[in-house]
């Protein structure tokens, strides 16, 4: 049975949210503080994870789980709809954000597509010395695994796919974000430069893998 871990102190959410969780067959953990949720992300396969939670808030319980390499998808529930707390949580390696209040059938919504993305067929793509195992969603770079987020690895693999041609940044919103929020595309920026970093190539604005292409977007070069 998928688990879905919970990360919401407000047992005016928690509660019905919980409830509407296993109505659609999931096992339900709740965790109240940023700290238990941490330790229970682990052995969860999805998390929902409250921006505002007490003591260790949201986004810093995101940035420890992908320092540390954890791959769980984070689905971040925010109450400030402001375009600053999106960007802030995608940044932090959140996979997706839903603005409270929120319905509860999008969020179901989000909460398939998350967990469909963690289970995708096995594929291996290839782009210059780079090997991308789809399936296991590791990145080998040679001989040298490659350690990236969640939201690195889909970045890397749809560039990957498209080697050769510019990518929009709005369409890197689209397909890879899987949203049509475009108010910034700052955090697709700020994601392939960590990108090129974990690739060995230090803050470039450009490098061998992945061009600049101003006012327009990304290339992955062929090989």
């Amino acid at each position: 049975m998928t688990v879905v871990l919970l990360a919401e102190d407000d047992a005016a959410i928690s509660d019905p949210l919980c409830r509407a969780l296993r109505r659609q067959g999931y096992h339900v953990e709740l965790a109240e503080t940023g700290a238990d949720a941490l330790k229970r992300a682990r052995g969860s396969d999805l998390l929902l994870l409250d921006l505002g939670l007490p003591g260790l808030d949201g986004l810093e319980v995101c940035r420890t789980l992908r320092a540390e390499g954890a791959s769980i998808p984070v689905l971040m529930l925010t109450a400030r709809a402001a375009e600053i707390d999106a960007i802030m949580g995608l940044d932090a390696g959140a996979d997706d954000y839903v603005a409270k209040p929120f319905r509860t059938d999008e969020l179901m919504a989000r909460i398939r597509a998350l967990l469909r993305r963690g289970h995708a067929e096995s594929e291996v793509l290839h782009g210059q010395d780079l090997r991308i195992d789809v399936g296991a969603r590791q990145v080998w770079q040679g001989d040298r695994a490659v350690a990236l987020s969640g939201r690195q690895f889909d970045l890397l693999a749809y560039l990957v796919r498209r080697q050769g041609a510019v990518v929009g940044r709005e369409e890197l919103m689209r397909r890879v974000w899987q949203t049509t929020w475009i108010g910034s595309t700052k955090t697709v920026d700020m994601h392939v430069s960590w990108l090129r970093r974990a690739l060995g190539e230090g803050g470039a604005p450009s490098s061998r893998y992945i061009v600049t292409v101003r006012g327009v977007g990304f290339r992955f070069e062929e090989g």
